[in-house]
């Protein structure tokens, strides 16, 4: 039971961070709670003994992808429905 404690805390924060990029209209708020998803993904991969796969998502899902999005929010409106 014990060794699930980490599962469990990851698994709340997934779910957590999901509902937060739903419901977010500023999408540079939804952009960082997207990105925190996938940093929390890569960290249970790294619980679950794949160190390759945790390190190919947090360098490609948390880093890069967040990293585009904020460029294209940039380059559009911050907020739904906004246009520059």
């Amino acid at each position: 039971m014990i060794e699930q404690i980490p599962h469990i805390l990851v698994l709340l924060g997934l779910i957590a961070s999901a509902i937060l990029t739903y419901y977010f209209k500023d999408l540079l708020a939804a952009t960082l709670a997207a990105g925190l998803f996938s940093f929390l993904i890569s960290l249970e991969f790294y619980i679950l003994q794949a160190p390759d796969v945790a390190i190919s998502q947090a360098a490609i899902g948390a880093g890069l992808t967040t990293a585009i999005f904020i460029i294209a929010i940039g380059a559009t409106g911050r907020f739904e429905g906004e246009s520059s």
